[in-house]
């Protein structure tokens, strides 16, 4: 079994904790190093995106993961991460979230955390770098984006507690990641948690590719699998899902 013991460094002010993390990375540091930033300069999500990070306004966490497991079920350490930081949420604060296909957690069908696993190579190997995005409070994001993103003060209607929620998640990730050498798990798991796992109508969109069509469960390596309007089964490795059932 795989036992994770992260070890936090602390930082005012970073350009993006998975950006400085990787550097450690490509200098050989161990698996468990973690970073913790008050806020990002240059924070990113999937594609590249920028993630906004203003300083107090969330969690800005990332971990040095080194997996011994098949690189096939690395999409998994998304999955494991979702889970870890459902536990941490529900535990420090109290919240009940959902998690959307691949890696967002959602409450009450506005995103509340983001996160990030870039794969890079070191001189001892392959890595993993986790980059973890917790909306503390509503100045985490843009005005304009109140409508999508949600927070941990607006869902649960007082101050958020970060060193408590960090705490948890620190207890979290170990236990999950452990359960990666048991694939099964980790999707039996996700699959509970998740609204989005059967049966919800979505849009899925990669590129100028896009989808309609029904959810009907996640591959062994965490691909969705998508039952199209036509009747096709499409199993999606890559994309961007909404939800059509939600929408006003």
């Amino acid at each position: 079994m795989t036992f994770l013991k992260p070890k936090v460094l602390r930082f005012e002010s970073l350009p993006s904790t998975n950006t400085e993390l990787a550097r450690r990375a490509s200098e050989g540091a161990a698996e468990g190093l973690a970073m913790v930033a008050d806020e990002q300069t240059a924070g990113r999500g999937r594609l590249q995106r920028a993630w906004s990070s203003p300083r107090g306004a969330g969690l800005y966490f990332s971990i040095l993961l080194r997996p011994t497991i098949p690189q096939n079920y690395w999409p998994l350490i998304t999955f494991m991460a979702a889970l870890a930081v459902g536990d941490a949420l529900h535990g420090a604060a109290g919240l009940e979230t959902d998690i959307k296909w691949p890696n967002d957690l959602l409450s009450g069908e506005r995103k509340i955390c983001g996160i990030l696993a870039e794969a890079i190579d070191t001189p001892v190997g392959r890595a993993v770098i986790l980059g973890i995005g917790i909306n503390l409070t509503q100045n985490a994001f843009p005005p304009e984006l109140a409508n999508v993103a949600t927070s941990v003060s607006e869902a649960t209607g007082r101050p958020p507690d970060r060193e408590q929620i960090l705490a948890a998640l620190l207890e979290a990730l170990p236990h999950w990641y452990s359960q990666l050498e048991e694939p099964r798990q980790i999707l039996d798991a996700w699959s509970n948690r998740s609204s989005y796992a059967i049966e919800k109508l979505v849009q899925v969109s990669n590129g100028d590719d896009v989808w309609q069509g029904t959810t009907c469960g996640v591959e062994p390596d965490g691909a969705l699998r998508l039952r199209t309007t036509g009747g096709e089964i499409k199993v999606v490795r890559a994309g961007d899902v909404s939800c059509k059932s939600c929408e006003s």
